[in-house]
């Protein structure tokens, strides 16, 4: 089971900066399923009542279906490739190892997983995004947030709450040393690496764009170019990648200077 603990000190008491956060986007906003593809989700729950108001919500909005439930972790990594599911929702509480079942249905071909906990915690946070989650939402996050989150995972998005994006961005910011995976960004190019800092602290493609006076769709190749270098599989993996490796660490929008 993912263990979710209380935040650090360090992590409650820093607040490097506050960015502009747009990781989960309206649903009109988001660029991914086309609307005459409906994206599938699978909702993996231990509680029979969260797993109806999910269903509830989502078979409300607009592009979604519900494609099966699952009511532990074994069941939901047997049912995501079984029920060709889009995007898996796992409550970070049910039995049996989340971690171990987030890597597993991550490797299955088209399917995505946002993870629900009831804590703000960093490390938590992190670890499941390197098992391949590409999202970490809070459960008491708004209906609409939840319906865009879906979308924007789809959609190969990240989508992770404010709040838990600036406790990522100041647990890291806390730390004097790095990871090896600092070394990965010497296979990017400046301005690869300038990209991938500004959507690791939350902008858009768009916004991107604006912050470097090019198209969205120049930033998005430089996303692209940078997900292909270092093998991440989505947005989320590349913003990991950024906070492990020691690139977002700073109150402005800089670059951490390569060793």
């Amino acid at each position: 089971m993912l263990s979710i603990a209380s935040a650090s000190p360090v992590i409650a008491d820093a607040e490097p900066f506050r960015p502009r956060l747009r990781l989960v986007p309206p649903p009109h906003e988001v660029n991914g399923q086309s609307p005459s593809r409906e994206v599938r989700v699978l909702i993996a729950s231990g509680h029979s009542l969260l797993r109806a108001g999910y269903r509830a919500l989502l078979e409300s909005a607009a592009g979604i279906s519900i494609a099966a439930e699952a009511a532990t972790a074994d069941e939901a990594v047997s049912l995501a490739s079984w029920a060709e599911a889009d995007v898996v929702l796992l409550d970070s509480g049910l039995i049996g190892d989340a971690i171990d079942s987030i890597r597993a249905i991550s490797e299955v071909p088209g399917t995505r997983v946002i993870v629900l906990t009831g804590m703000e915690e960093a490390d938590s946070a992190f670890s499941v995004l390197r098992a391949g989650a590409s999202g970490f939402l809070l459960m008491d996050c708004e209906p609409d947030e939840l319906v865009g989150a879906v979308h924007a995972v789809a959609g190969g998005e990240a989508a992770l709450s404010p709040s838990v994006t600036r406790r990522l961005i100041a647990r890291f910011a806390a730390q004097p040393d790095v990871s090896d995976a600092r070394d990965g960004l010497e296979e990017l190019t400046p301005r690869e690496r300038e990209v991938m800092a500004l959507a690791a602290r939350g902008l858009n493609n768009d916004e991107i764009g604006d912050c470097l006076a090019v198209s969205p769709a120049t930033a998005k190749t430089h996303i692209n170019r940078a997900m292909m270098k270092l093998r991440a599989r989505d947005r989320a993996q590349l913003v990991a990648f950024a906070y492990e490796s020691g690139l977002v660490a700073s109150r402005r929008t800089e670059l951490a200077p390569l060793s």
